[in-house]
């Protein structure tokens, strides 16, 4: 018998490899179920057989003991880039804290705060902390706020390259807009269009799609990105939806998500966000919406309605006193929930019991909503909003994306249900192995191809840099004492 340290890093182990664990999440006619001392084989990138143990020929049976093999988990609103949001969670509001361009600074005309190296390099970081956290499949997302405008197709190509590199499946596409929110007085916000740079964007996404399609035996798959609902015009829109067909790719398109956006569409269309794509007969199954937090009962009704898929992202929803409403209603609905991570940590057990918690709180009963229902939708939920059946659960057939979960450490005792376990009382920790495709991407904290501590330090200078740069682009340009001020009185003394 193997252990998990003899199969190499970064690689696909040659030959029919069998995992056994004390439990495996398998999938049969009516769903996910629980299999107790199963193993799972798995060659040449796909799942051969899970249950019993296998009878055929293997190269070598690896025991991984007390844990959990669970399909690996689809994360449709990644965290890709240093995330300026943290800055924001005691600092509010947000367009005196740098969240909103301030008059002064479009002005000035702004500009990339990255350079094209460091635009790369937060990608590669981003997707190997996906990889740590048991994340298989990935849609990422980056900010806006610290960029000229939308994302570029340089650092994309970067980004499908460390994809590939590190062993992470991903739907890829640069983000593009048609306008961005100004802060033109103290709490006065402003949409300002340019639909011709927004046309622009799309038509550099297609191009970086038809190129990238299908990459590295199929890990790298398109995704239009449009940002921000209030962001777009009608014209960008359409073209993007029919762009979305002609290439066969989901769409993703934040909103019902805010208070800004809603005000905003209330100026500009008279209507909910919804409420407008339906009037343009542009909800489809096609269409992946973060995060719904505000939405309405009749928009909830239109997502059903059309086949859009949600993405819940409890944890920085919850952060910033967003509530999905609810999760229940929404499964009772018949919409497809699929989960994000969104912000750091990008650590989706924290996310899912952040969403239990969540769900419980929304209707005021323990019973609304199980551990195993966050569960599926961070496996099961996103592989049917992607429209894929060989992803989010473990079958013969299906791709060998797993996610390899320790129950065997001293903070999950007692254990009891798995599922439950992992949700009331896990973390990212919990993840000993990913393997993406058969391949073995990340074990006990290493990623393949990734000095994690280095990429740690380089990531923080980065991020501080950026930071220093934050009084540039906030209402009235204070300096970081203002912006930023720490939680209690600080003293600071001699190392």
């Amino acid at each position: 018998m193997s252990t998990l340290a003899s199969l190499p890093l970064g690689q696909r182990p040659s030959g029919r490899t069998a995992l056994r664990a004390d439990w495996v999440l398998g999938h049969g006619p009516q769903g996910h179920r629980l299999l107790r001392n199963a193993e799972v084989v798995i060659e040449d990138g796909r799942i051969l057989h899970v249950g019993c143990r296998f009878g055929g020929d293997v190269a070598r049976r690896v025991d991984l003991g007390a844990a959990l093999i669970s399909p690996g988990f689809i994360d449709l609103d990644a965290l890709s880039d240093l995330d300026t949001t943290l800055l924001a969670i005691d600092h509010q509001p947000g367009w005196a804290k740098g969240r909103v361009w301030p008059q002064s600074y479009v002005e000035r005309g702004p500009y990339e705060m990255y350079t094209p190296e460091e635009l790369a390099f937060q990608k590669r970081f981003a997707f190997a902390q996906l990889l740590l956290n048991g994340i298989t499949t990935a849609a990422p997302i980056a900010s806006l706020f610290y960029r000229a405008w939308g994302e570029t197709v340089a650092e994309f190509d970067a980004a499908a390259e460390a994809a590939l590199d590190l062993g992470l499946r991903v739907y890829l596409g640069p983000a593009y807009r048609a306008g961005g929110m100004v802060c033109t007085a103290p709490g006065v916000l402003e949409p300002v269009l340019d639909e011709a740079r927004g046309l622009h964007g799309l038509a550099e996404a297609e191009g970086f799609i038809q190129r990238w399609q299908g990459a590295g035996g199929d890990l790298v798959r398109g995704l239009l990105a449009p940002d921000r609902v209030e962001t777009c015009t009608e014209a960008l829109l359409r073209r993007t939806f029919a762009a979305a067909e002609a290439l066969d790719v989901p769409v993703r398109l934040h909103m019902a998500q805010g208070e800004m956006e809603r005000e905003a569409m209330a100026r500009q269309h008279g209507m909910t966000a919804p409420a407008w794509l339906a009037s343009l007969g542009l909800l489809s199954p096609r269409l992946i919406a973060p995060h719904g937090t505000h939405a309405t009962d009749a928009d909830l009704d239109l997502y059903a309605q059309n086949g859009v898929s949600i993405v819940h992202c409890p944890l920085v929803s919850g952060r910033f006193g967003g509530l999905l409403r609810s999760f229940g209603k929404l499964r009772a609905k018949g919409v497809t929930i699929a989960m994000g991570t969104d912000t750091a940590p990008p650590d989706m057990l924290m996310t899912l019991h952040t969403g239990l918690m969540m769900a419980r709180a929304a209707e005021g009963r323990a019973d609304a909503t199980s551990s195993a229902d966050l569960w599926e939708a961070a496996t099961l939920g996103g592989a049917r909003a992607l429209g894929r059946t060989d992803l989010g659960r473990i079958e013969a057939g299906a791709r060998a994306d797993l996610a390899v979960l320790g129950l065997d450490e001293v903070w999950m005792t007692p254990t009891i249900d798995p599922i439950t376990t992992l949700v009331a009382g896990g973390s990212g920790r919990a993840v000993r192995a990913t393997f993406v495709d058969g391949r073995l991407s990340m074990r006990d904290g290493q990623v393949a191809g990734m000095d994690m501590q280095a990429a740690r330090q380089r990531a923080q200078t980065q991020f501080d840099g950026l930071v220093a740069k934050y009084p540039e682009r906030s209402w009235g340009h204070p300096p970081l004492s203002q912006l930023f001020p720490p939680s209690f009185p600080m003293e600071e003394y001699d190392a």
